[in-house]
């Protein structure tokens, strides 16, 4: 495993830029070499490829020996990998480990802010070194603003980690959120902010902007007592209110919704995306694709709460994996934009590519899947401009591996190089 330190600066006078034009006084950091390279469109490879990199971007992308770089700058062969974005994974909570480990509400309730913290630290490094540079973290779960203090450690260097979208502490409605089942008398601590009303809901988002926040998420949807049914928690002004609060600040608005009048009530409020959709119908699943509104679709959360409930491989199938794969096809079928957001947090961090194979296995192609976890999520984070695609001006964010992951989805398990940010993360060739 090497590693390069973004700072590092080669004084050097180069030409061979894009158009031809000479390059003066940058830094050029590596040249990975030789790789077959995804297209910015996810659809094809384009074989026998140089990446320039000068400082946290992409400088240039072209056949290899074309492009001119200084004798001494660092060269990684690549040759015979294929070389993708590094990926983005919509739908995280680095404050939480896996449920079999310890359950939701003690996760919540008996783990201390300090041991929760710690070990997102880990949860961090083990996502960046799977080859997922960016995360969308979803709400702490009680873990307050925590959430905000990973992203600015990443991006200041302190600790390694993948680019953090933070939402601290989510929002819910009175009486709509865990943990449940204590004695009224008590007032237990919630894993989300309790806001109510239209003043009420304006003043909370209010607090997360001023706090740090990058997304306002809110529950659309929840149980109104343990094992009662799901309702929606939120009225159409209400969810009005937080929308139009978030936009005041130019911030989008993800909604944790399961069911259609919850979904609907939210793509008419201006979400920008939705959470789950576990039992959208066709109809309410067109009408996010005409209002432009995401669907991230958390498939490995519903499978790894599936295996803790008890469902083997060899058992007969669990309603909730049938339920996904309906939703799912539904999904598809509508033309909705689908992008990957796995809940990680529920299951193990660094198993986020379980979420691409389940969108393969469920009946995407390997193409548009692995399309989800670039182009559309960053699409989605609103950065189309420098992430998820290999191209000039783009974040120096890659991941090479061994095969074809048009062909096999399954080589996204295994990275074999991370870049990024121009810095080497992992070299296992």
């Amino acid at each position: 495993m090497g590693q390069f330190a973004t700072g590092i600066i080669i004084a050097v006078l180069m030409a061979g830029g894009a158009g031809g034009a000479a390059v003066a006084d940058e830094a050029p950091l590596l040249v990975l070499t030789g790789a077959r390279v995804l297209d910015p469109a996810c659809r094809e490879f384009l074989e026998g490829q140089d990446v320039l990199i000068v400082g946290d971007r992409i400088r240039q992308v072209g056949p290899s020996g074309e492009i001119k770089a200084p004798d001494d700058v660092q060269r990684l062969d690549l040759t015979g990998l294929s070389l993708i974005p590094g990926l983005i994974d919509a739908h995280s909570h680095l404050l939480l480990h896996p449920y079999d480990e310890a359950s939701w509400n003690d996760q919540v309730l008996k783990e201390s802010l300090e041991l929760r913290t710690v070990r997102a630290v880990a949860a961090m490094q083990a996502t960046l070194e799977a080859g997922f540079t960016t995360l969308r973290d979803l709400g702490t779960e009680g873990a307050g603003y925590a959430d905000v203090a990973l992203r600015d450690a990443v991006t200041e260097g302190i600790v390694p980690g993948p680019r953090v979208f933070a939402s601290t502490r989510a929002l819910v409605a009175t009486g709509c959120y865990g943990p449940m089942g204590f004695d009224p008398r008590w007032d237990v601590p919630k894993g989300a902010q309790v806001a109510d009303g239209v003043d009420g809901l304006r003043r909370a988002v209010r607090e997360q902007i001023a706090a740090g926040v990058d997304w306002i998420k809110v529950y659309a949807d929840y149980r109104r007592q343990p094992g009662g049914p799901t309702t929606p928690t939120y009225s159409q002004e209400e969810l009005n209110a937080i929308v139009d609060e978030a936009r005041s600040a130019g911030l989008p608005v993800a909604a944790h919704a399961t069911i259609d009048e919850a979904i609907r009530r939210c793509v008419e409020a201006g979400v920008s995306s939705i959470e789950h959709g576990s039992y959208a119908s066709e109809e309410v699943l067109r009408l996010m694709r005409d209002k432009g509104v995401v669907l991230c679709p958390t498939l490995a959360a519903a499978e790894a709460i599936a295996r803790y409930q008890g469902r083997t491989p060899e058992g007969p199938e669990h309603p909730r994996i049938t339920a996904a794969k309906a939703m799912f096809q539904r999904a598809l079928d509508s033309g909705v934009t689908i992008a990957c957001g796995s809940d990680v947090g529920v299951f193990a961090h660094g198993d986020n590519a379980r979420e691409i194979e389940l969108m393969v296995a469920y009946g995407m192609t390997p193409a548009d899947a692995l399309k989800a976890a670039t182009v559309t999520a960053a699409h989605l984070l609103g950065r189309a401009n420098d992430l998820g695609r290999i191209a000039d001006g783009c974040l120096a964010d890659v991941v090479a591996v061994r095969g074809n992951p048009l062909e096999d989805i399954s080589v996204l398990r295994s990275p074999v190089l991370v870049v990024k940010n121009g810095a080497l993360i992992v070299d296992r060739r």
